[in-house]
């Protein structure tokens, strides 16, 4: 049974982790992520949920815990943001290489200098190469339904990687809209007991964690850590297609729409989706043919089932919010590129949109459609920035 109510993509989050009720929840507050904490901690605190909260120092401390709890067997959980993602850098890669289950909340939000709170992609693109399934949602309804979600990936056997949930700060994490949750017994029931492969306190059987590794061994454990990222597709639409049949919200590897004819067709994450969205449905009534590739998934990024998805199409054009700073064009940009390189008739092209929460409105989208139907359209550019 599922009930409709106004929730934040915050409340959103904490919702499905209190449904789950993981075993350990360790944290550090920061700017838009605190209140996903926060508000966990109330329902801690209540006795809803039997949850150990860890409260540390720093992001980097609370990655350690929850590599810690993750290993001695628990399923574990935190949130974080911007430079408390950064401030994790170390122990990301130490999670994902030690094949954890932790299942973070990244509420996505820019990197200084300079400071700013507001979101865009900077924070989850400087961790793609980390190890982590990273899966993006557009509104709460996603952040809500790609959290259940991404217990049962990360925790598959053939999978045993942390993942992470990712939701735009401030324009998901704190706006509230109408959403559909599901009652807890059947949460509860989709994701199912946690049964870890090995734990720290299995005292008949003595493994060790986190030795050194020396360059006879070290290549074989990223290869093995590669492999389950590319089994890890095959669970995310399994998941995903099973949480469809049982709650009637189907998931993939992305978002089709309006493409069966679309010769521009606009590639875009996250909530800056639904601006896009809008405008796609005004241009088709006037007959134009456009279109949109919403990614969920970026890592592991479905490069091939990209390409066949956007074969027919005349002009790509890839929607960033983040910079590479010397690279090609955007991280999404690069990925895309790389998927269609084997089509010559394509035109590719790249725009930076939205840093640092920079409006990005219906007009701009309007006046984009304008320049990609120009046969000299730029390759790279901004949207919505100062000359």
């Amino acid at each position: 049974m599922q009930k409709f109510d106004a929730f934040t993509g915050n409340l959103a989050i904490a919702t499905a982790w209190k449904q789950i009720n993981p075993d350990v929840c360790a944290a550090y507050p920061i700017t838009p992520s605190t209140e996903v904490v926060m508000l966990y901690s109330d329902f801690v605190a209540n006795g809803e949920v039997d949850t150990e909260m860890v409260t540390v120092e720093s992001e980097h401390s609370a990655m350690s815990a929850c590599i810690g709890a993750s290993l001695a067997g628990g399923r574990v959980v935190t949130a974080t943001s911007s430079a408390g993602l950064a401030y994790m850098w170390e122990m990301l890669s130490v999670a994902s290489g030690l094949r954890t289950t932790i299942v973070l909340a990244c509420v996505n939000r820019a990197l200084s200098a300079p400071l700013n709170i507001h979101c865009d992609h900077s924070d989850a693109m400087g961790a793609k190469d980390t190890g982590w399934i990273q899966i993006f949602s557009e509104n709460a309804q996603e952040a809500y339904d790609n959290m259940i979600q991404a217990f049962r990936i990360a925790e598959h056997s053939d999978v045993r990687l942390p993942v992470m949930v990712c939701n735009d700060g401030f324009i998901i994490s704190h706006s509230f809209e109408k959403m559909q949750y599901i009652d807890d017994e059947e949460v509860r029931a989709f994701v199912g007991e946690y049964n870890t492969k090995h734990s720290l306190f299995d005292f008949n059987k003595a493994e060790a964690f986190g030795a050194m590794v020396l360059p006879n061994y070290y290549i074989e454990f990223k290869r093995q850590q590669r492999e389950a990222m590319e089994k890890s597709k095959n669970v995310i639409l399994e998941v995903g297609r099973e949480f469809g049949e049982k709650f009637g919200r189907n998931y993939g590897f992305f978002e089709e729409y309006l493409l069966d004819d679309a010769e521009i067709v606009f590639v875009v994450m996250s909530s800056a989706a639904g601006t896009v969205k809008h405008v796609v449905n005004e241009l088709r009534k006037n007959g134009n043919k456009v279109g949109i590739l919403k990614p969920r998934v970026f890592r592991p990024f479905p490069a091939d089932e990209i390409a066949l998805s956007l074969k027919d199409a005349k002009v790509v054009c890839v929607l960033d919010r983040a910079e590479t700073f010397g690279g090609e064009g955007g991280p999404l940009f690069l990925e895309i590129k790389s998927a269609l390189k084997n089509n010559e008739n394509q035109k590719v092209v790249n725009r930076i949109f939205g840093l640092g929460q920079r409006d990005f409105l219906p007009q701009h989208v309007f006046e984009l459609f304008q320049e990609l139907k120009a046969k000299d359209t730029k390759k790279f550019g901004y949207i919505n920035v100062r000359e």
